[in-house]
């Protein structure tokens, strides 16, 4: 009987030794190309900045592609940066992965006072709302100060509705927001009507703002779902491409009702 029961620990204890070995093993190959390789040597906080972000957008689409062996390689190259830009701060004596970790698990901690407090909540929209009262406290004048400025908008616009709603400034229905996109897609016909261009802008950006925001209630990730979109039209249209080039013809030289007759096969394929 104790056998059983102490066996699953003994797995978990033995997993946790070898996750924290391949970290150790990661962090001394990170001393030894900062220490011995040319290019690792001349890497900044800045220079390994746009790759950082290359990585996750790397990782993004290994995620909508459902392919779980790219999410893992994905993954490792973003913890190989975390790790350089650890070392780099250890550098300078302004951090080391140690304080990383430490200050995201207090900060988990925390952030989390219905796990380690007194805190009661039982749904995630109380979750949310603890989360971003939390932060208030921390001494952000604003719910909105940790949306970063460089977002793209499509996610930005997400992430603003996301974290307004979490201190409950939020519509109650889907009805409700799909009114409001309705509304503002006249109010945008009425400005295409009237040709006023920098009205026209506005209204359309008012229309994209509420379409982000139907999504939200629809459980919707309108970043995946315009991505999702994306690599279906290139999939499609790279079909209708190779089918004209099978027919030895150019899309230039086809009608529009010709390349049609491809497409549609191309959203049978």
């Amino acid at each position: 009987m104790c056998v059983f029961v102490l066996l699953p620990k003994l797995i978990d204890m033995n997993s946790r030794e070898s996750q924290l070995k391949a970290i150790d093993r990661l962090l001394t190959i990170m001393d030894e190309l900062r220490a011995q390789c040319p290019w690792d040597k001349k890497q900044t906080l800045q220079s390994l900045r746009h790759l950082t972000i290359e990585e996750t957008y790397e990782l993004g689409d290994a995620i909508l592609d459902n392919d779980l062996d790219e999410v893992r390689k994905e993954l490792g190259d973003l913890l190989l940066h975390i790790v350089f830009y650890a070392k780099i701060g250890s550098e300078t004596g302004d951090f080391d992965i140690a304080d990383v970790a430490n200050g995201i698990s207090e900060k988990l901690v925390h952030r989390h006072p219905h796990i380690y407090g007194d805190v009661s909540a039982q749904t995630e929209e109380e979750v949310k709302k603890n989360w971003e009262n939390i932060k208030l406290k921390e001494g952000k004048s604003s719910v909105l100060e940790g949306v970063p400025a460089s977002l793209p908008a499509l996610v930005k616009a997400n992430r603003i509705q996301d974290k307004v709603a979490g201190v409950g400034f939020d519509w109650e229905r889907p009805e409700q927001v799909l009114e409001k996109v309705q509304e503002e897609l006249a109010e945008l016909e009425q400005e295409v009507n009237s040709g006023a261009e920098d009205r026209i802008e506005a209204e359309f950006g008012d229309v994209l703002f509420s379409m982000v925001n139907y999504a939200r209630f629809l459980n919707v990730n309108p970043e995946n779902a315009l991505e999702r979109t994306n690599k279906k039209f290139i999939r499609r249209f790279q079909f209708l491409e190779s089918k004209a080039k099978e027919s030895g013809r150019s899309l230039k030289e086809m009608s529009l009702a010709e390349m049609d007759v491809f497409w549609e096969e191309a959203k049978k394929a």
